[in-house]
């Protein structure tokens, strides 16, 4: 187990209040009871540009790449933030489907790298704790996902 510095603590606490700003509060509600997209033609319904809902989406992805790469960077002893953390884990699952498109569309295959090394470590790390945890995570995800009218 590693060990955080009280400084990491001060970082995680920061990082933590940062989530309790009202408009990115309101953005994580809208993003968890409404992003449930597979398809980029799906996310433009939900987000359309322009839209607060689009505003909201992008303050969550950048809002957890950017934690993902202040963790990856070894700012935040990883075991204490996994122990503390896992919305973080939720908005990659959402956002995966869509990854390769927009890796492809910008010509980058960097875009959300952060997130996904870290959720990949939060996975390896989860399953060694608790074998099977990833997989009932995601069924419960999908029988909660609502059905998207095509």
């Amino acid at each position: 187990m590693g060990e955080a510095t009280h400084e990491q603590v001060n970082l995680m606490l920061r990082l933590y209040d940062m989530r309790r700003e009202p408009k990115l509060r309101e953005a994580r509600s809208w993003f968890a009871a409404h992003f449930h997209p597979t398809t980029m033609e799906e996310m433009m319904k939900v987000a359309p540009p322009g839209s607060d809902e689009n505003e909201y989406m992008r303050m969550v992805w950048s809002y957890w790449d950017m934690v993902a790469n202040i963790v990856n960077r070894g700012l935040i002893d990883e075991e204490f933030f996994f122990e503390n953390t896992g919305e973080q884990w939720m908005v990659w699952d959402r956002l995966k489907p869509m990854v390769p498109t927009w890796r492809e569309m910008f010509k980058n295959p960097h875009v959300f790298e952060n997130l996904e090394i870290h959720c990949n470590h939060m996975e390896q790390w989860r399953e060694r704790r608790a074998p099977g945890s990833n997989q009932a995570m995601r069924e419960v995800a999908a029988r909660m996902r609502p059905r998207i009218s095509r």
